[in-house]
């Protein structure tokens, strides 16, 4: 663990333009806030007098915390403003959940604790608080459910006592992020019209492709027969060895929960919005079509099973290298990739595609809702309930005003980046001199990567927000991609939630957890052709029975007929 803290530099001359801390408040315990503070919708939160909260922060080692970040970087301009001192707990974002687990366990959390995916573990504990009982405190985060609707959506991640205990990003629509790339240079010499094929493709299509163009490639001396033409990332060391993002794509495509998608399932459970009950997926027929597609890429030669093993640096090399045609990517990653490959590879020439569909067109993102931010019960505990309010009007603007979304994305204006009119429309634009993986805005070598040295667009603090400020870096080629997903693809009803007690939470938790590694543990065994799918696929199912995976059906679905 490595530990951040950062100095303090106060912005009075700012108290003047901010509404008085008398305004604003509702609430039953509106009586309980603290004094000498400013806040308000889309109003900077500013306190007069300095104070530290301490923050978790999830370190990617593809753009690693620099001390400039704090120094002169999002930290200090988030300090700037708001007269607010993040104290940063750092863990590498491999093992985050567990170190953060940890911490809460151990009573040594951070009081602010921000890319959460599932908060379902932490909340038997008590380790965290039920936020929703302090959201009338919070004016940017109402204004938003109240203007796009959101309740429903918060609905879904309700515990059984009805609350709430993560403050998700929310979408006012929802947005896939993650799809794949190919190099439609080979493609072409091969004889494939990339951009006709992904109108009504399938993941089989993809397979039937793939193998005419390994052929070519072998024909033509690009490879030879027992090289692999794809080796993915996300699948293997940052796919914590369940498949990753290509499995959780490719399972959706199958009505399938798999890869980074089964987590926090309870072993693959979806509902059957027919049946309006609940099922595993895990087991189903859907389940083993799915696993004998997958499969085939690696039977056939086309996929690496080193992809489940591999780091993500030696995916990327591979595919700059013209050594793979195809491989993940998302919105941050794209224009990276593509300037990476054209280092390497000058005459190569990438699309990006509206990924593949199996028995289903749905994509892999379904809920308005993502990551999100939970606060723990020691934040209360210490600092009392007047200031914890005052830390919850904080984390309204940090996380939900579209001043903080701005800066914690784009840095500056007039310093990172300026207005620009296109066609009539004031456009966020980098300044000459920069450039920003995080945004996917690539630049020459010379040019400062906002990311990379002060930290903007990082993944732990923008999340969600209006279709337009989440699009507002979004390059044409990313504009297309999105026109093509509305195209080709659609959009699956979100699953209703089963909300267990306490008692039954652990009761299903002590279930999950050996049932979801046996799943994990023979899928992988399936797709890269350790197990047999026809031969062994009875003893799996023996397995998961074994495991328990009837009672979790069960007792899901006598927990939801009961809510």
């Amino acid at each position: 663990m490595k530990k951040f803290v950062t100095g303090f530099v106060a912005m009075t001359c700012l108290a003047a333009l901010f509404v008085s801390c008398g305004g604003n408040k509702t609430g039953k315990k509106a009586s309980a806030e603290a004094k000498g503070y400013t806040f308000g919708e889309e109003v900077t939160f500013h306190s007069d007098d300095p104070v530290t909260y301490s923050i978790s922060f999830s370190d990617a080692s593809w753009y690693a915390m620099q001390p400039e970040w704090e120094s002169e970087g999002v930290f200090k301009k988030i300090e700037d403003l708001t007269n607010v001192h993040l104290d940063i707990t750092s863990y590498d974002s491999g093992d985050y959940p567990q170190k953060v687990n940890l911490a809460i366990n151990s009573g040594s959390s951070t009081y602010i604790i921000p890319k959460i995916y599932s908060e379902d573990q932490y909340v038997a504990g008590g380790g965290v608080v039920a936020v929703s009982d302090y959201v009338d405190y919070m004016p940017n985060f109402s204004a938003f459910v109240k203007n796009y609707k959101m309740e429903p959506d918060l609905d879904t991640i309700r515990q059984n006592d009805g609350k709430y205990y993560r403050l998700p990003g929310m979408h006012q629509a929802a947005l896939q992020d993650y799809t794949i790339m190919v190099r439609e240079d080979i493609f072409e010499a091969a004889g494939y019209d990339i951009r006709e094929i992904e109108k009504d493709w399938t993941w089989e299509t993809l397979h039937d492709v793939l193998v005419g163009v390994k052929k070519y490639m072998v024909a033509n001396g690009l490879c030879s027969e027992k090289d692999y033409i794809w080796s993915d990332l996300w699948c293997g060391e940052s796919g914590k060895g369940q498949g990753g993002n290509l499995l959780k794509l490719m399972g959706t495509s199958y009505g399938v929960l798999s890869g980074w998608a089964i987590e926090g399932s309870n072993g693959g459970i979806k509902f059957d919005q027919k049946k309006k009950e609940f099922y595993s997926s895990s087991i189903s027929p859907d389940f083993k079509k799915f696993v004998t597609v997958a499969n085939s890429f690696v039977k056939d030669g086309i996929l690496d099973p080193e992809t489940f093993t591999q780091s993500d640096d030696v995916a990327n090399n591979k595919f700059y290298n013209g050594k793979t045609v195809i491989k993940s990517t998302n919105r941050s990653s794209m224009t990276n990739d593509i300037a990476s490959l054209q280092k390497i590879t000058p005459n190569g020439k990438v699309y990006v595609t509206a990924y593949p569909s199996g028995t289903t067109k749905d994509l892999a993102e379904t809920s308005r809702l993502e990551c999100g931010v939970m606060i723990s019960t020691k934040a209360l505990d210490e600092l009392g309930e007047a200031e914890f309010i005052k830390l919850m009007r904080f984390v309204d603007w940090m996380f939900y005003s579209k001043e903080a979304y701005t800066l914690t994305k784009w840095g500056v204006e007039g310093e990172t980046w300026q207005y620009v009119d296109v066609n009539g429309m004031k456009v966020k634009k980098l300044l000459p001199g920069y450039k920003c993986g995080g945004l996917g805005i690539g630049g020459s070598d010379d040019d400062v990567d906002i990311r990379l040295k002060w930290g903007f667009a990082g993944g732990n603090y923008f999340y969600g927000h209006s279709t337009a400020e989440s699009t507002d870096n979004f390059t044409p080629e990313v504009q297309d991609l999105y026109a093509r997903y509305a195209k080709y693809k659609t959009v699956a009803t979100v699953d209703p939630k089963a909300k267990p007690t306490e008692d039954q939470r652990e009761q299903l938790n002590l279930w999950a957890v050996p049932l979801i590694d046996n799943i994990n543990a023979w899928t992988l065994k399936f797709v890269i052709g350790q197990k047999d799918i026809n031969k062994d696929w009875d003893q799996y199912v023996a397995d998961c029975k074994n495991l328990n995976i009837d009672n979790i059906v069960k007792l899901t679905n006598e927990i939801y007929k009961a809510q």
